[in-house]
């Protein structure tokens, strides 16, 4: 890491290049896992408004399943679903 010459410190977060989180893909931290019920799902959209690394795409008005590549497994997705059809399960319990 580099160190500050003025302060002595380490730089954190640096980010060197535009999108160059789509080169992490982080899932394999997570030990909750969404699971979509399609049936009451109503494709309000607000899980992919609110989902914090992008993972939930919409393709022609739809909410897509997550991208579990990227996933971390927040539950933020989760919670601003009005209709509870996103529930989070502990990884282990669901089938990959």
């Amino acid at each position: 890491m580099k160190k500050l010459k003025s302060k002595e410190m380490f730089i954190g977060g640096v980010i060197d290049k535009k999108a160059s989180s789509l080169e992490y893909k982080t899932g394999d931290w997570m030990s909750f896992k969404p699971v979509r019920d399609v049936k009451k799902c109503t494709n309000c959209l607000l899980c992919a408004v609110f989902c914090p690394e992008n993972c939930i795409k919409v393709k022609e008005g739809k909410v897509q399943d997550p991208d579990l590549k990227y996933c971390k497994g927040c539950g933020i997705c989760a919670a601003e679903c009005p209709f509870k059809a996103i529930i989070m399960k502990k990884l282990e319990d669901c089938d990959l």
